[in-house]
């Protein structure tokens, strides 16, 4: 359908995108650009391109090409919704599910879930492949996770996400127990150039270039004995393995991380199967009502029976170490007292 727009009085001359864009931002700046591809942008009936100047009083018809429907199968999987309104929701995504299609997925990825549960209505500005993605957890990781019903929430969020406004924490299992009870980690990530598919953390002055800023807070939950910790990761960039890389430069490996060196530790009777790392809470303004939304993932089955799992290890062993010290002390030879002799006239 064509539409028209007047460049009111009082506008100063400006490239023809950012005045669309700007003056109806129910718009995404990526759907102006497909118009402008597709030449359905005109001015006095003759087709103009994005970087063409308008001014007060221009009147600019435009219309939008038709969006490809996306060809993935909407397939009903059960989705574990912690909040949801016509613009947005947030799920706490299972670990194992994939978030999105790629080469060797199946039907059975986050988005295949989404379509069927949101109807087909998500924001595209993702891509036929990512509708309403705006953020990603990797497969094993589990928790909060953000989606896009709108391109206006789409919009909003990407760029609370990119001026590092959302709030993003996380529980991780870890082998050992650190010294101290907090601290930061602030080294830059770059792709492994031994390993492609592993990432590394570089020192500030590396000179390769390869490194992007990287910056992960830590404070300990709870520890058990020298076996493991349960730490809270707060991150405010977003890396590829971010945290799993973090915590390895801290020398404090996350639990089930073979990628980065984990190895299974005897103390355990039931190792873990997957990355040992939940998206536990998020924090972010709602783009369209402006409210805050505080989101919690409550930790899925096998998270959760691994600290209990530790803390009857923990438990056991604090156990035998008291039953030894009280052992030790009931045993302890008491020398006799000494003799008291009365003086001699």
């Amino acid at each position: 359908m064509t539409e028209t727009y007047t460049v009111p009085e009082g506008t100063w001359r400006t490239r023809a995108d950012k005045l669309l864009a700007t003056a109806l931002p129910a718009h995404s700046r990526v759907a102006w650009q497909r118009s402008f591809v597709a030449g359905l942008v005109r001015l006095g009936g003759r087709v103009i391109d994005r970087s063409t100047t308008l001014k007060a009083g221009d009147v600019v018809e435009y219309e939008f090409p038709a969006v490809a429907s996306s060809e993935l199968k909407a397939v009903e999987i059960p989705l574990d919704v912690l909040f949801e309104d016509k613009h947005l929701l947030a799920v706490n995504k299972a670990s194992g599910m994939v978030v999105h299609p790629g080469a060797g997925t199946g039907e059975d990825t986050l988005v295949h879930a989404l379509l069927a549960h949101c109807h087909g209505s998500l924001s595209g500005i993702g891509g036929v492949e990512r509708p309403g993605i705006v953020h990603r957890l990797d497969r094993e990781t589990s928790g909060v996770m953000l989606v896009a019903k709108t391109d206006a929430a789409h919009r909003g969020l990407s760029t609370q996400f990119s001026e590092r406004a959302v709030q993003k924490e996380y529980l991780a299992l870890v082998a050992g127990t650190p010294v101290l009870m907090s601290g930061s980690v602030r080294k830059p990530i770059g792709r492994n150039p031994q390993q492609r598919h592993k990432m590394a953390a570089l020192e500030e002055d590396d000179e390769s270039g390869s490194g992007r800023d990287a910056h992960t807070d830590w404070e300990v939950e709870e520890r058990f004995g020298t076996l493991a910790t349960l730490m809270r990761c707060t991150i405010h960039t977003g890396r590829t393995h971010q945290i799993r890389v973090h915590m390895k430069a801290l020398g404090h490996i996350v639990l089930g991380d073979e990628v980065y060196g984990w190895k299974p530790n005897p103390r355990l009777p039931v190792p873990p199967e997957r990355v040992m790392l939940h998206a536990e809470h998020i924090v972010v303004t709602h783009p369209v009502t402006k409210k805050k939304l505080d989101l919690r993932a409550p930790l899925p089955a096998d998270f959760a029976g691994l600290v209990a799992q530790l803390r009857k290890i923990t438990k056991s062993a604090a156990k035998v170490k008291t039953d030894a010290a009280t052992k030790k002390r009931n045993t302890k030879v008491v020398p006799p007292p000494y003799h008291v002799h009365e003086p001699r006239d």
